[in-house]
């Protein structure tokens, strides 16, 4: 019988709590070692889910021969060093969104991912749920047309929780409406290789970051969007697709689905049909099946509708390319 993969935990944050769950829910690897800058923190976190060896040396963990998987739960501005090192030790990695702050760093990470020929997977976990293939079902089924108009929200209020060095909202938050847009526009063929116009604008928070912005896209193709985000707003979320015969929406939270998830579809002027997709959990479940299943069979990323590696880095410079505008703008 194989040995059960094990995996290794950089950071002892909420997030990393969730993942624990995930993975022991899942069951089929194992939690090996969690690693933390600050011993008290690192020592309740590793009582709190029963997790025997600790570090406080990111690296230590990252070598350790027992670990097959290193999962990077730390600040977005910290992930681009440690998945390099995570790559070049042989490690699978997980790495929590957003991959980096910036798309040179993104671009950095990624290379030294393809060199060492090791499974990555950035943590867009909602992409893995069987709620993101069932609305791209109804929309290869042709009821709503082509789309033409995106109009998607997502706010939270985690400001008090976040690192400056993250560089705000758009990389805490935004990423989830922009790489949902992404995924449906990729799969319906409405991407080319130039970017599109953007024009937005923004609300600095205390620590000195973009905490709001609303951004107004136009693809090459002609689909017209908007994308806000917020940090410092209690739970809201929109996510709504306008095509040429109807509409679809996300009734429930598309960015943190669960075992009962709900669509609501009609062509203009038609009744409403509620669309139910049941599922084993949530995100995180799926996230930690589809990896152990990907690297089980010798696979280096994730299938569609999960985000691959070039997937990555086009949501990268989107996410890059709203920041640089917003930025201009609030200077």
């Amino acid at each position: 019988m194989n040995k059960p993969l094990c995996w290794g935990l950089l950071g002892t944050s909420f997030i990393s709590g969730v993942m624990v769950e995930a993975i022991r829910q899942e069951g089929r690897s194992k939690i090996k070692a969690v690693a933390g800058r600050n011993a008290e923190r690192l020592n309740d976190f590793a009582s709190q889910h029963q997790i025997t060896a600790t570090f406080t040396d990111y690296d230590a963990l990252i070598t350790d021969p027992d670990i097959d998987i290193i999962y990077i739960a730390l600040p977005n501005h910290c992930h681009t060093d440690y998945v390099i090192k995570a790559a070049q030790a042989g490690k699978a990695i997980l790495c929590e969104k957003s991959l980096s702050v910036d798309l040179p760093s993104t671009m950095a990470a990624l290379s030294a991912v393809r060199k060492a020929e090791v499974f990555f997977a950035e943590g867009l976990m909602y992409l893995n749920h069987p709620l993101v293939a069932a609305l791209l079902r109804q929309l290869d089924s042709g009821i709503i047309g082509q789309v033409q108009s995106v109009h998607a929200s997502y706010t939270a209020a985690i400001s008090q929780f976040t690192n400056p060095g993250s560089k705000g909202a758009l990389f805490n938050l935004g990423c989830y409406p922009l790489s949902l847009l992404y995924r449906v526009l990729q799969h319906q063929g409405l991407l080319t290789e130039k970017p599109p116009q953007m024009q937005g604008f923004g609300r600095i928070g205390v620590d000195g970051n973009i905490v709001e912005s609303n951004v107004a896209l136009t693809f090459d193709h002609k689909v017209q969007v908007q994308l806000h985000t917020a940090e410092d707003y209690g739970l809201r979320h929109q996510f709504e697709l306008l095509g040429s015969k109807g509409y679809l929406r996300c009734d429930s939270n598309p960015w943190l689905p669960g075992n009962n998830s709900r669509l609501v579809i009609a062509e203009y002027e038609q009744p409403e049909r509620v669309i139910d997709v049941s599922a084993d959990g949530d995100g995180f479940l799926y996230q930690v099946r589809n990896v152990i299943d990907a690297i089980e069979h010798g696979q280096l990323q994730l299938n569609h509708p999960a985000a691959d590696l070039n997937d990555s880095t086009q949501i990268m410079a989107l996410l890059s390319q709203w920041h640089e505008t917003i930025s201009d703008e609030l200077r």
